[in-house]
């Protein structure tokens, strides 16, 4: 992986979630009200939210989940709900302290758990895992680093790994390229639009994941929100 790209790029989108626009996505994580736009990307990201659970096993007692990129943490909630040992990670120390207080508020206890950290989602210091789920989290990159990312987890997962990519659609493209997925005020990190071609070719080239398969994929668009989940598994 070209580290120095990678780490400029993270650098970019810790500084984003943690500081330029941690209030606006508190809000947009919460039930407070909020604008037309961002309510249709609410929308598509509880939608999304819910296909990569659907693909995860209902029981998951046991089980050590990765949400990669985590955010206020309604996956990984959820996933305690049905009884996982969740490690719980972000870029943004303050989403990540956010998600840790309503958890603790709202649910004080689970029938798994959740470790909630801040750093790099790719880390081997986390261990290893029976599912992997970066949602969202790796739209900002391009094929090649979305594919080496994935072939680094592939060698500490044991069963899936589902993550969302941004596709490249027209009206995808046009969205991007005119700066309107959110207000300037607080806008995001470009986004990075890539094929699913070029990132399955990409993805077949990486000699760790040579014993993966992809299995599903459901693409999620809502208004101003386009994402769309592929889960990869173990032959």
């Amino acid at each position: 992986m070209n580290t120095t790209a990678y780490e400029q790029r993270r650098s970019q989108i810790e500084h984003y979630f943690d500081r330029t626009a941690a209030d606006a996505w508190a809000r947009l994580t919460s039930n407070e009200p909020v604008g037309r736009i961002r309510a249709t990307v609410r929308a598509g990201r509880d939608t999304m939210r819910e296909t990569l659970l659907s693909w995860l096993p209902q029981d998951m007692h046991g089980l050590r989940v990765l949400d990669a990129g985590c955010g206020t943490g309604a996956l990984a909630l959820q996933a305690a709900l049905r009884g996982a040992e969740v490690v719980a990670i972000d870029l943004s120390p303050t989403l990540v302290k956010l998600a840790a207080e309503r958890m603790a508020a709202e649910h004080p206890r689970l029938p798994g758990s959740v470790q909630f950290l801040s750093g790099d989602m790719l880390s081997p210091d986390l261990g290893e895992f029976d599912h992997v789920v970066c949602m969202d989290s790796l739209i900002h990159y391009d094929s090649e680093h979305i594919a080496q990312a994935l072939a680094g987890l592939a060698q500490r997962t044991r069963t899936s790994m589902a993550f969302t990519f941004a596709p490249r659609t027209p009206l995808l493209a046009l969205m991007h390229s005119a700066g309107r997925l959110f207000p300037r005020s607080d806008r995001s990190p470009s986004l990075s639009p890539v094929a699913h071609a070029d990132l399955l070719r990409r993805m077949q080239s990486q000699s760790h994941l040579r014993p993966w398969t992809d299995a599903r994929m459901q693409r999620v668009a809502r208004g101003f929100y386009t994402s769309q989940a592929w889960e990869w598994t173990r032959a």
